[in-house]
């Protein structure tokens, strides 16, 4: 993760854009999702039809990438260690919606009204 971030850096640096507001980068990570989250519009395709859909997933690769990247940018203009930020997150998330109560299909548990008991309850505790 940190070569990523160093030749984030670079590219960065290069445009002299290492100073970008962090509100400017919130903004192009959000303009970016919104256009990942286009190539979904008006269609409703399970995980399997679109693995074989190569044109669609081209286009995902591209959208995504853009999200990552604008959010890596805003991680390393940050200071921020990345990996580290992001396993934080995922422990916290382990923790918070624990494999056996989520697990969806096959007679899991998981439902998405769990999910929102889930979600609710710790929102009321500010976590």
């Amino acid at each position: 993760m940190k070569e990523l971030e160093k030749k984030i850096y670079k590219h960065l640096k290069e445009r002299n854009w290492h100073n970008l507001r962090p509100s400017d980068v919130a903004k192009s990570i959000m303009i970016e999702g919104a256009e990942l989250l286009e190539l979904f519009q008006w269609e409703n395709l399970s995980l399997e039809e679109i693995k074989k859909n190569k044109e669609k997933i081209e286009e995902i690769k591209n959208e995504l990438a853009d999200v990552l990247i604008y959010s890596i940018e805003m991680s390393v203009l940050l200071n921020l260690d990345t990996e580290k930020i992001i396993r934080k997150k995922l422990a916290r998330v382990d923790k918070k919606y624990p494999a056996k109560l989520m697990r969806i299909g096959k007679g899991g548990p998981g439902t998405e009204s769990e999910y929102w008991r889930i979600k609710k309850e710790h929102r009321k505790k500010g976590i």
